[in-house]
């Protein structure tokens, strides 16, 4: 298990590369600690994650008890405080652990990657008596969270969401529907992006309130079929005039859109994150695949269009593994553009190892397009990392607009 500390950003650059070079092999350039927790978090993609990978994706099925294992190694709460049984890493760590995860599984590496978004927001803006009963349980998973801001009428357009919630005494009475929330049904815990201000208030009248499930009036749609996150549950979450303490509020009225936004930074650098473990999955089967396969009496490999195309591939990762450090590093540090860096990595990453899976696939002829292979899987997975947190659409235009009207 990795030990559990805080790590302020002194502490972080002293500790951060070795060498300040990054190279193809993801762990050059890291501290030896970095090393550690990449190696650790490799070591359990291979073992427990990706000879498991199509099983779960087949049969639609939900690894809670490996996703408890990865609890065991501190994956839970990775960037949260240890005071609360967080594993108080950083950004970066955080950034390392899921690439490497997802080699083993993108869809289960990208759930673990929701439920610490949740936990974050929590151990940041919680209250004393929040983080106190909820992160012990979320570091373990003993308890699953998920995220809950996208509703069926309002996707891009997040600040008119219509999910309200009045107040009546102690309690808030929530109205309304949640989509493509993962975890649906089977977390037991929900952050919910809700109205508790009037019908224009717009961002300002967001609030976040947390929804145990057992909540009367909490209720789930069926389980949506997908193309790809096959391991991970996807369903609305609906709100029947569900009562819930007004103590489940994180922060104050009207902050909830900010929280969810700060969240999604965060989100963005980790989802990204698990775009690399695809592309570095799909470019070593590629490797393996090319040595093998013979046409016209030779290898793959001795074809120099499929070496430039592999050269191509291996640069655009390259690329982007930077990227998404470099976002990682902002992120961590607060850096005053870390919005605007956040996007781009996501943006550029997503795009390119999503290209990159396709790629892959095109090496590997019809087989590519055989479940036996997993580039195709990685395909699947990869695919939605262009729309959720953010479509790629909005990243370019937090982008732009950072660049055309910013102070």
């Amino acid at each position: 298990m990795i030990s559990r500390r805080i790590i302020t950003p002194a502490k972080f650059w002293h500790r951060g590369y070795t060498t300040g070079i990054f190279s193809l092999d993801s762990s050059v350039g890291l501290s030896d600690e970095q090393k550690e927790i990449h190696s650790m978090a490799t070591k359990f993609a291979r073992e427990q994650m990706k000879p498991f990978m199509a099983e779960w994706d087949k049969n639609e099925h939900f690894p809670v008890d490996v996703l408890k294992q990865a609890a065991e190694l501190g994956f839970g709460a990775i960037y949260c405080s240890p005071d609360f049984g967080g594993t108080g890493l950083t950004r970066l760590d955080a950034s390392l652990i899921f690439e490497a995860l997802s080699e083993g599984c993108v869809s289960t590496s990208a759930y673990i990657s929701i439920h610490n978004m949740c936990a974050w927001m929590i151990d940041e803006f919680g209250n004393e008596e929040q983080k106190k009963h909820w992160l012990p349980k979320l570091a373990t998973m003993e308890t699953f969270a998920s995220y809950c801001l996208t509703e069926p009428a309002n996707g891009s357009d997040a600040s008119s969401l219509r999910t309200s919630a009045r107040r009546e005494g102690d309690y808030y009475i929530l109205n309304g529907t949640k989509s493509f929330i993962s975890g649906g049904g089977h977390s037991g815990l929900y952050l919910v992006m809700c109205r508790t201000g009037d019908a224009n208030s717009g961002p300002k009248g967001i609030s976040c309130i947390m929804v145990e499930k057992g909540t009367p009036g909490l209720h789930f749609g069926k389980k949506e079929s997908k193309v790809g996150w096959n391991s991970q549950p996807t369903c609305q979450v609906i709100f029947d005039e569900c009562k819930v303490p007004v103590l489940n509020l994180i922060g104050s009225e009207g902050q909830g859109f900010s929280i969810a936004m700060k969240g999604l930074n965060g989100g963005r650098v980790n989802i990204a994150s698990c775009s690399l473990g695809a592309a570095q999955g799909s470019i070593n089967s590629c490797i393996d695949y090319m040595h093998t396969r013979k046409q016209f009496s030779k290898s793959l490999a001795q074809f120099q269009h499929l070496q430039f195309k592999l050269a191509d591939m291996a640069t655009d990762l390259m690329a982007s593994r930077l990227m998404v450090r470099n976002a990682a590093l902002a992120l961590e540090n607060k850096q005053t553009d870390l919005v605007t860096l956040c996007s781009m990595a996501k943006l550029f990453a997503t795009e390119k190892c999503f290209n990159i899976c396709n790629e892959a696939l095109q090496i590997h002829g019809g087989y590519g397009y055989l479940k036996d292979y997993p580039v195709q899987q990685y395909l699947r997975d990869s695919r939605v990392h262009m729309i959720l947190e953010g479509t790629n659409e909005i990243m370019r235009l937090i982008v732009s607009r950072n660049l055309l009207f910013s102070a």
